[in-house]
This record gives structure tokens, sequence and C-alpha cells, in this order.
């Protein structure tokens, strides 16, 4: 499939190996609760991705990002959902390093780490129920002398257990004591972090989404990203980066996958021309939505139309992606289903971009309201 051949060319020019290490790899191997994707995913640099070249990165624009995903999705829809929880942490705290004085000394000698090290960060922003306010921490912080005592948990929490950090939202004390959002990073090392077993679904198993809990685990001061009197957008920016990152980065990876699906179809010419031509449309319609929003962002739309325009982009993907891989799995037919279950789990893999927050439900009246003239409010 062409447009399909481009994502992985695109993937080998990024990640030179990766393609073909996944595609050797069994799909029920890949899938599976101990596969090696996570470590084939890091042997090949992709930790680097969205990361600045001054940061020793790979520096890929938007575009390029959401081929990668697409590509990646297509051979294993576990790490695509678990590579992106990584990508956006990452997109949202370089962007802020672009800044001067808006990370502490700390935070900036960390961020030079992550790619020599091939550090993973997880992210412990959202938690998996689509009505929830994706705003609301899920983990207390309390001020003590240095720092903090974070308490709560994180889970689903992808990459739990390839994780060098830990990026969670806690809610701090302001100057006039009125409570405000934050970003603590944690070391996956720090004492009163611990794993849980969580995920027991077969599906994305690979993704390593365990729960993580925090007891009185301790973040010092200088790890907390936190508005300041002379930047008080910081968080509102932190904010806007991530969610326009993880929407289109999560998106591609299931499109990418729904994908692998219709290009099995046109492979062994499975239904008539007509049929499969219905399905190229509708997979290719489905990421070129996505692929547009990237272009927008790449180009420079930014702040809330960046997040209106990713949000449309998604649900549109959302309800185009189910009809794919549902005609798809029909085509493929009742003996394809009999000899294994590898497109049935793949369908599969597909469904849970409904489950990632916002949810569509949650945002349509948001998005009435900044159709209308006003702001787009997702709290």
């Amino acid at each position: 499939m062409r447009s399909l051949d481009v994502a992985r060319d695109t993937c080998e020019r990024f990640h030179p190996g990766l393609v073909k290490a996944l595609s050797d790899l069994p799909f029920e191997e890949r899938e599976a609760p101990d596969s090696p994707v996570i470590d084939l995913f890091r042997s090949a640099s992709g930790v680097g991705l969205l990361i600045p070249t001054a940061y020793g990165g790979l520096g890929a624009d938007p575009v390029a990002a959401v081929l990668v995903q697409r590509a990646v999705g297509s051979l294993s829809p576990s790490l695509a959902a678990a590579s992106t929880m990584h990508h956006f942490t990452s997109a949202m705290l370089y962007a802020l390093a672009d800044g001067p004085g808006r990370l502490t000394p700390a935070q900036t000698e960390i961020l030079h780490t992550v790619v020599p090290e091939q550090r993973l960060m997880a992210s412990g922003w959202a938690e998996g129920r689509t009505q929830q306010n994706i705003l609301t921490p899920a983990v207390t912080a309390t001020p003590v002398e240095g720092g903090y005592l974070l308490n709560g948990a994180k889970k689903p929490c992808s990459l739990s257990r390839s994780m060098s950090l830990l990026t969670a939202s806690i809610s701090v004390p302001g100057p006039d004591g009125v409570p405000e959002l934050a970003l603590a990073l944690v070391d996956s090392k720090s004492p009163g972090l611990t794993l849980h077993p969580f995920w027991k679904n077969g599906i994305l198993a690979a993704a390593q989404s365990d729960e993580v809990r925090l007891a009185d685990t301790f973040v010092p001061e200088d790890m907390v990203v936190r508005t300041t009197m002379d930047d008080p957008g910081r968080i509102e920016d932190l904010q806007n980066a991530g969610f326009v990152w993880f929407e289109m980065l999560v998106s591609a990876g299931y499109a990418g996958a729904a994908a692998g699906l219709t290009e099995q179809v046109l492979a062994r010419g499975r239904g008539s021309a007509a049929e499969r031509g219905t399905l190229l449309v509708r997979t290719e319609a489905a990421f070129d939505l996505l692929l547009g929003a990237a272009r927008a962002v790449r180009d420079g739309v930014d702040g809330e139309e960046a997040v209106a325009q990713v949000l449309i982009a998604r649900f549109a993907a959302q309800e185009a992606l189910s009809l794919v891989t549902q005609q798809a799995l029909e085509l493929l037919g009742g003996i394809d289903f009999i000899r294994s279950s590898d497109h049935h789990r793949m369908a599969a893999s597909v469904r849970p971009l409904a489950f990632h927050p916002p949810s569509q439900n949650s945002a349509v009246e948001p998005l009435l309201a900044y159709a209308a003239g006003g702001p787009l409010d997702l709290s």
C-alpha cells in the first residue's frame, strides 16, 4: 500500500531497522505482555524522535512524527500507544526548554540525559476514563522542606516497566494560597514509587500499562515545573503543547493499525474492487485528516486553534477507523478468522482510541462554543 510504504520509509529514516525488527517478530510475540518491542524501539533511537537536535535528538516535525507513528502502529499497536506517551511528554517539555528561564537548571540537565541514556518518560497526566476532567491531577502534593511528598496513582500508565522518569500533574499552593496546576518530574527509582498489575486485556498488552503508585514519594522543588509571576502562561503552554501532540500521535498509531488491516485486504484481493476501493478511501481519509492537522501545527497553528483542529481530526478519524476495521475483517473472511486471531486482535487494537480523554460527548459543547467565537474550555 503506497501511503503505508511512505510511512514506513519515514520510520526507517528516523529509526533505522525498526520496521524490519518488528516485522520479523510474529504478531503474537509483538503484542505479548513480555514483548521486546519497547527494547527494539529504544535500540533504534526511538527515544529521540521529537527531541531537538541541540539535545541530541532527531528533531522530527509533526508531519514526520505522525507518519512514523502510522508505520509503527501498522506493525505493533502496543508500541505505537506506549511510545506516544514518551513522545508527547518530550514535545511539551522540550518546547519549554526553548524559552529562557522556563525550566530550572536541574530540569534542563535531566533533559540533556534523555537521548544519550535512552531514557523513556511515562505520563501521569490523564487516566483511562473518558469522562474525567483531563486537567484535574490524580496525584496530591504536600509541601515539605525542599520539595513535595506525592501521593496517588496513575492507572493505566504505559511504559511503566521501562520508564526512567514519570511526569505527573500535581496541585500545589499558589502565591495567594489558591491551588494551581504544576508538573512533577519523578525518577522511577524514587522511594515510594511502586508498580502493580493492572492491564488484564490481551489487546495492547505490550504497552506495559501497569498501575504506578506514589506513597510519600519525595520530589525536589527544582523538579517541579510551575508558573511564576513573570511567566504566568508556563503551565498553560505546557498543557496545550502536550494535548495537541498527544491527540495527533495517539490517533496516528491507531490509524496505522487500521491501515495494516486494509493492506492485508488489498494484498489478498479480498472482496470486489468497489468494496476494496471503499475500504481504501475510508482508511486514507482518516489518516489524511490527521496529516492535515499535523501540517497546520508544523506551519504555525497553535493554542486553542491547534487544539480544536486536532480534536476534530481525531474524532472524525475515530469514526472512520471503526468502519474500516469492521469492513476489513468482513472482507478478510471467516477462514482468516478461524485460522488466526492476529487480524481480529489488530482490529480490536484500534477501538481504544475512543477511550482516551476527552470523549467526543464531553468535547462537543466546548467545540461548539469555540466555533461560535468563544473560548475552548475542556476542563
